[in-house]
């Protein structure tokens, strides 16, 4: 998969802007607070239809102006897409090639992007609810119909606690249509966790050789934790077994007004041999972590959608010790498009450099400075 051109319309510091790259390594880069960081949000918006960085996306409009847009355009093997995000008055609108897309689960998994930014450690270090957001994302990318039935979760969820609410302050409910609501929430519910622990496993196939290679450190893993420990294996008995439960901690839900256990309150581990890398791990060790966890899913990416998305490195390089720049530079390959923001072309290697596309961004604008052929 290919980025092949993007145009921006009032995002962020960019009034205007409209570039090519290159389908091997591009670096942008320049001093801070001069838009690096805003073109690479502005293509994550554009495969994602949200930033990874602001939850407000009026946030994303440049001042003074009413709407911000992005339009880009994708390569998936023979295929152009055009694609393109309007944000307006805390409202989106989708097109993929000029028509209007109503339903975010059709526009989301069109354009994959795997993003690394430093701000990528609260990944690890930050709460369960980060890391669900993360990879409800990841796998909203991967599989287009995770992000129906987590909407759908989601919507029977709200609906169960406005019951749980009504029962708290004696009101009287329909007991009827609340164990219905329970019993679809319970069948969303078993899709979601089996879904999470198919995508760990995969991830688990690949991340720890990466952070062996990267790190030199064995027994890198990731670890799901769901808040109901359930046998998935039987369908049924899940389901008898999440109804019971349910029935038996109704008091508790009434009491605190919500629905306790379930997906929405599941977790995520990052594991380096049995000791947790968010309580035990240097600095250092939870970045690579992170790092690598966003490598093997370039490579899940690549076997079950037959596709590399694009990867995003946002001064990466900054952070990394020279060897492990090195180690780093063994998976990015002319086979990934790659665009890298830094500070300093210093930061980089100069092979790097010799076989990259290169541009200077100043005040919001952005500056060819070494062009790449496409045969190259």
């Amino acid at each position: 998969m290919i980025l092949k051109k993007i145009e921006l319309i009032n995002f962020r510091n960019y009034k205007h802007l409209r570039t090519r790259f290159y389908k091997g390594i591009n670096i942008i880069y320049g001093d801070n607070a001069q838009g690096k960081t805003n073109l690479l949000e502005s293509i994550y918006v554009l495969g994602i239809t949200k930033s990874h960085r602001s939850f407000i996306d009026n946030s994303l409009i440049r001042n003074d102006e009413k709407r911000a847009i992005i339009n880009g355009s994708i390569n998936k093997g023979s295929l152009d897409i055009d694609l393109s995000v309007t944000i307006e008055n805390n409202n989106k609108i989708l097109k993929i090639d000029n028509s209007y897309i109503k339903k975010v689960s059709d526009y989301i998994s069109n354009m994959n992007i795997i993003i690394f930014y430093p701000d990528d450690l609260e990944l690890l270090k930050g709460s369960p609810q980060g890391r669900r957001k993360y990879f409800n994302l990841e796998l909203s990318q991967l599989y287009s119909n995770y992000f129906i039935i987590l909407n759908d979760y989601n919507k029977l969820l709200k609906m169960r606690n406005e019951y749980l609410k009504k029962a708290n302050i004696n009101q009287n409910i329909d007991m009827n249509y609340f164990e219905i609501l329970t019993n679809y929430l319970i069948d969303k519910a078993i899709i979601l966790m089996k879904m999470r622990f198919k995508y760990i496993e995969k991830v688990n196939a690949y991340c720890e050789k990466i952070y062996q290679d990267i790190m030199g450190l064995d027994g890198f893993n990731l670890h799901y934790v769901p808040s109901l420990n359930i046998d998935l294996k039987d369908d049924d008995k899940a389901k008898n077994y999440l109804r019971k439960f349910y029935q038996d901690h109704l008091n508790y839900d009434i009491k605190m007004c919500s629905t306790n256990f379930g997906p929405h309150k599941d977790d995520f581990e990052f594991l380096l041999g049995e000791s947790n890398l968010k309580a035990y791990g240097s600095q250092g060790q939870q970045r690579l972590a992170i790092l690598c966890l966003k490598l093997s899913e370039i490579e899940i990416f690549k076997k079950y959608k037959e596709s590399t998305p694009i990867l995003l490195l946002d001064d990466v390089f900054s952070e990394l010790s020279d060897d492990k720049k090195n180690n780093l530079l063994k998976y990015i390959s002319k086979n990934i498009q790659t665009i890298i923001t830094t500070t300093d072309l210093n930061n980089l290697d100069e092979k790097l450099i010799k076989k990259a596309k290169l541009f200077q961004v100043l005040d919001g604008k952005l500056i060819k400075i070494k062009e790449v052929k496409e045969n190259e």
